[in-house]
């Protein structure tokens, strides 16, 4: 007998409206990043996502270059979408973005309606899909007119490729001006993704009061700061086929004497909580009344397990807040 999902797999998760959109997202999402490419067990990831559809989870982020190599963790997830998946695709949000390099030439990055266009396509088609849920320009085109940008995100929802628009990587200003231009072509600016932990405070600038008068959601990626936000690196040391150690996104140098001073304190601050660091890490940034959805990686079921337990934690208070701000220091993951 083939998969079937578990009746009760709306019981446990908790669902937070997409800005001012009739659309709900999980509070915590899962991404299909580093774990989902070539090298990595197709049991493993098969066992992540049954699982994480089981408790709840109903979206699944990816984007063209995800793997490695570029493009496999679609390939992959069009395996287990085909296997297991197919009868629910209508109880899914699965997005796909844009932006970053992803094939040889002049056409194979950035904004351009010729890139953002052919890449959605070839990535439906590794995927198996008719369309995706939401689609993203990953990043902003500082040499592309934004409303050649914007006009492709347009026509891939005109045109029955994608439901809804989002942007990933745009500051506020950037995030205004996308947000008028689609309007104007009559697709709502859905969603941004911004990159958002207690080590990497940027969006607190401004984003969150932009994306908050303007009605758009939020899903925040690397909100456990690369591992930094985990128990993996409390002790100084860095294990080995950790990132740090392959100096991946994570540098060696970044597990200073400063990190472990703030890291073992709000260790100790999620203790007193019941909590891991990681589930301090992902309560504190779904306080934020902007923010939709947390987005996470998982190497197990058991690390998926544990982070989704985040969902039934009490909201932090107060005076754990006041507790917790002299140790959420933004600069300490960049």
């Amino acid at each position: 007998m083939g998969y079937q999902a578990a009746e009760n797999r709306y019981q446990s998760m908790k669902y937070r409206r997409t800005g001012k959109s009739g659309l709900l997202l999980p509070e915590i999402s899962l991404g299909l990043w580093h774990n989902f490419g070539d090298k990595d067990s197709m049991a493993t990831q098969k066992a992540i996502l049954r699982k994480a559809f089981d408790l709840g989870v109903t979206h699944f982020d990816l984007a063209n270059n995800y793997g490695p190599s570029a493009g496999s963790a679609e390939r992959n997830f069009g395996v287990h979408f085909a296997r297991d998946f197919q009868p629910y695709r209508d109880e899914l949000i699965i997005s796909t973005k844009a932006g970053y390099d992803m094939w040889a030439g002049p056409y194979g990055e950035w904004g351009s309606r010729k890139y953002l266009l052919a890449s959605l396509d070839q990535s439906l088609s590794r995927m198996g899909l008719d369309y995706v849920d939401i689609f993203y320009s990953h990043r902003y085109d500082p040499n592309t007119p934004l409303e050649e940008t914007m006009g492709a995100l347009a026509t891939a929802v005109h045109s029955g490729r994608a439901l809804y628009a989002g942007v990933s990587n745009y500051d506020a200003q950037q995030t205004r001006e996308a947000k008028r231009i689609l309007e104007a072509k009559g697709v709502p600016l859905l969603i941004h993704q911004p990159r958002y932990s207690m080590f990497d405070r940027a969006p607190e600038a401004s984003l969150f009061d932009t994306i908050g008068i303007e009605g758009i959601g939020s899903i925040v990626y690397s909100p456990l700061a690369q591992g930094l936000l985990t128990n993996r690196y409390l002790s100084g040391a860095v294990p080995k086929n950790s990132r740090a150690a392959k100096n991946h996104f994570l540098k060696p140098t970044q597990i200073s004497e400063e990190y472990r001073q703030h890291a073992n304190a709000l260790n100790e601050i999620a203790a007193k909580r019941g909590q891991t660091l990681s589930q301090l890490a992902l309560s504190w940034v779904l306080r934020q009344p902007t923010v939709t959805s947390a987005l996470i990686g998982a190497s197990s079921v058991k690390q998926l397990e544990q982070n989704l337990a985040t969902v039934s934690s009490p909201k932090l208070s107060i005076e754990e807040l006041r507790e917790i701000e002299p140790h959420a220091i933004h600069g300490l993951a960049i």
